[in-house]
């Protein structure tokens, strides 16, 4: 085969340059593709491979704008990303392609959390607790005593659980979780945990009012005291903005009975480590392997695995105060991972 005239490899060698493609350059100079790679593996073999395939659909800068879309709260899901890059793409693209580039990039779809919804008087009172607080040692965190209540049904929670399978397994009863309606029954419970441990537990009788939760006080709290050795004078006493807890009544008793009350935020579970507890006590009731019998047969359950909690686990989760409140003031009395 005759060699190449030294001005057209010049002019390859020039193309390869300007990191034009073999079939551009082929086209241009009407040399053979498999003849310019010959020429590129001998005289420009430190040239960036290309990596094939077809060029990508979204630009750079396209890419970093979805992102800012998302990061900005614009849009939620690709589906929202895809609708308003039509105004700003030229070529038609596909919600997949846009969920393609967005995992290439490092995001992730995942289902969003349900947390209390914060308005800014509740971002406001929220920070302004941790401000309050962040100086606080655990000396002060362990005289704090924290109180709430919970539901509990007789089928296990109402969140998720998960379960492993094989590729392809069919629905089987270990992959179904079953339900009832109302949650097969259900039965209301107010605890309260220090340091020393798990206070009394109550099972709530019929709709809680200023006067069943009065009641309470007078029984399971003033007990819990009792049982740990404690005076009113010796500790904080916790609990949510919930109307009966707020009410007349009940702040009446804790003047009259001498109980410093902690001034708490509204719409913060997150700041309350009792809401891990009841995690805690929910899980060891899911480990039965059968659903109680009856609504007297779950009370008998949560009183046995109450009893069971130790004072270590109480201690770990008092011990995360400090954390939660640095990582309000971190979100300026946002959201939280708590």
């Amino acid at each position: 085969m005759r060699p190449l005239p030294q001005q057209t490899v010049n002019d390859i060698l020039s193309l390869l340059d300007q990191g034009l493609s073999l079939s551009q350059i082929s086209t241009q100079t009407g040399v053979h593709t498999s003849t310019i790679s010959k020429i590129c593996s001998k005289l420009r073999f430190n040239l960036p491979k290309s990596k094939g395939g077809r060029p990508s659909k979204l630009s750079s800068t396209t890419i970093n704008y979805a992102q800012r879309l998302i990061c900005s709260g614009e849009a939620d899901t690709a589906v929202d990303v895809h609708k308003q890059l039509k105004d700003v793409c030229t070529k038609p693209v596909s919600t997949q392609t846009v969920r393609h580039h967005l995992k290439k990039h490092g995001m992730k779809a995942v289902v969003k959390r349900k947390c209390p919804l914060l308005l800014k008087r509740h971002i406001r009172a929220r920070l302004d607790f941790a401000l309050a607080h962040q100086d606080w040692t655990l000396e002060d965190w362990k005289r704090v005593i924290w109180s709430d209540e919970t539901k509990i049904n007789c089928l296990g929670s109402d969140g998720r659980k998960w379960v492993w399978k094989k590729t392809g397994e069919g629905l089987s009863s270990r992959l179904v979780e079953g339900t009832m309606k109302y949650g097969g029954g259900s039965l209301m419970l107010w605890g309260c945990f220090g340091w020393e441990g798990p206070g009394y537990a109550m099972k709530i009788e019929g709709k809680m009012d200023a006067n069943l939760y009065v009641s309470i006080l007078e029984d399971a709290l003033q007990d819990s005291l009792e049982y740990w050795g404690q005076t009113p004078n010796d500790i904080v006493f916790q609990q949510d903005n919930d109307p009966k807890h707020a009410s007349k009544k009940a702040k009446t008793w804790f003047k009259d009975h001498g109980f410093e009350v902690m001034e708490w935020p509204a719409q913060s579970p997150d700041l309350n480590p009792i809401e891990h507890l009841w995690g805690i006590l929910k899980r060891k009731l899911a480990s039965h392997k059968e659903p109680p019998a009856s609504i007297d047969e779950l009370w008998k359950r949560v009183e046995a695995e109450w009893e069971k909690i130790s004072a270590k686990e109480c201690r770990d989760l008092i011990e995360s105060m400090p954390r939660r409140v640095a990582a309000v003031l971190k979100a300026k009395g946002g959201y939280t991972k708590y």
